[in-house]
């Protein structure tokens, strides 16, 4: 049976480790303990949270114990890693909310019941702390030219590093001191930016209980283009369903490129790496295929497989096609037929019959809908054929579209380019 590490290792989780054959032979133990801190600096994660997310979930699947750590005291600082500028000082206040709102989201991937993993809150310690003993028993093990050494200081100074920023490393060196004593907690996992912190964690560690600890870090997920995943033109992609409806999660992952196929379902879905092998032999029909099936997992996995029904019904309403399941798949759970296809998940405008009698301005109604962001915008993408009703390009920005554009069920299609839909439904 594989282990966990092999898990990480063909899947594509792993950037870098402190030690591979211990870590090896670490995780293939019957049950270890590993944590991950998740910043609360807003009231949701979004899709760059994914990756450590997804790998807390296949610790927990192969026996081992996931500690999630809430930042609610390292959260009052602000983490410089990966940042050019001083994040912005969240009030206490915030950040206990915006705890609140990640432990819930977290529920969702893993299983903190019975004590299979554990939600922990950082500001529990942290907070608490007195700040001379602090610097006497902690601060003396950390040496400022080693700190300054760091990739997160480093690149920093050009600008100008805070003093507070300047506290992190120690603070997130104390927290996995902490978990380590308080429970057994050996390795420590989390983006590659947070590599310089994870090792001062252990050397901490080591300094103060002579005991030997571990870390891993995750690669940053870019797409094949070079863009910065989970970015779109509309904002971030956010897990929280209020922010980015699981329509739109949907349509994020099925406009996946080609060449970030296999590897996007390796890292966010739980199918088969020996089903997911056969993507990369795959092209047009059975590769949108592939990107189906992406789309329905990842939307089931963090909304529900309720939701991702839905979205892929909508989906496949707004695109006049069925798609189907079958295929290379056989572990998937999409529905093998596209039945009763609504467009409920799809996002809707609603207009009154008598708005529509005299037609309103195409440019105008593309601005309203929320398919361009000014009317300006809408303008030059009917001018340059990226405008549709029912479609049909629209032949200028000022063309009227009305009540003779609605089918018999009083809905007219909206769409922008090939793959953003709006109904406008009359009332």
């Amino acid at each position: 049976m594989k282990s966990v590490y092999d898990v990480f290792r063909e899947r594509g989780f792993i950037e870098q480790i402190t030690d591979e054959s211990q870590i090896r032979e670490l995780l293939e133990q019957k049950s270890v303990t590993c944590y991950i801190g998740f910043d609360p600096t807003a009231t949701s994660l979004h899709i760059g949270s994914l990756v450590p997310i997804m790998s807390l979930a296949h610790l927990q699947r192969h026996g081992h114990r996931p500690i999630a750590l809430v930042g609610g005291g390292t959260g009052l600082i602000g983490d410089p890693s990966g940042k050019t500028e001083m994040r912005q000082i969240l009030t206490r206040e915030q950040i206990d909310h915006n705890a609140g709102c990640l432990k819930k989201q977290l529920s969702r991937y893993i299983d903190f019941r019975e004590g299979g993993a554990l939600l922990l809150n950082n500001a529990d310690w942290l907070t608490q702390l007195n700040y001379i003993e602090f610097l006497r028993d902690i601060g003396r093990h950390f040496s400022v030219n080693r700190m300054l050494a760091a990739e997160s200081y480093r690149v920093r100074l050009e600008k100008g590093l805070n003093f507070i920023e300047f506290n992190y490393m120690l603070l997130q060196a104390y927290d996995f001191l902490h978990l380590f004593r308080h429970y057994h907690c050996l390795m420590q996992m989390g983006g590659n930016d947070q590599w310089g912190n994870m090792v001062a964690g252990i050397d901490l560690i080591r300094r103060v209980e002579e005991k030997t600890t571990y870390s891993l870090t995750f690669p940053l997920i870019t797409t094949s283009q070079g863009n910065k995943m989970g970015k779109t033109e509309k904002g971030t992609i956010w897990l929280d369903a209020e922010l980015t409806s699981p329509y739109e999660y949907y349509q994020y992952w099925i406009n996946t490129e080609d060449g970030d196929v296999a590897r996007f379902l390796a890292l966010f879905t739980f199918l088969p790496m020996e089903e997911i092998v056969e993507v990369k032999s795959l092209s047009d029909a059975r590769l949108n295929m592939a990107k189906t099936v992406l789309a329905f997992e990842a939307t089931k996995i963090t909304h529900g497989e309720a939701a991702a029904v839905a979205a892929w019904k909508a989906s496949a309403q707004a695109f006049g096609v069925r798609p189907t399941g079958e295929g290379f798949f056989p572990s998937s759970t999409i529905p093998r037929s596209a039945e009763e296809l609504d467009t409920d998940a799809i996002p809707s405008l609603e207009k009154s019959r008598e708005a529509l009698i005299p037609g309103i301005p195409a440019f105008e109604l593309f601005h309203e809908a929320g398919l361009c962001s000014s009317r300006g915008e809408a303008r030059r993408l009917i001018t340059q054929g990226g405008g549709y009703v029912n479609d049909r390009q629209i032949g200028a920005f000022d063309e009227k579209i009305g009540l003779p554009d609605a089918d018999e069920k009083g809905e007219i299609r909206l769409r922008k380019g090939k793959k953003r839909y709006v109904i406008l439904s009359l009332k």
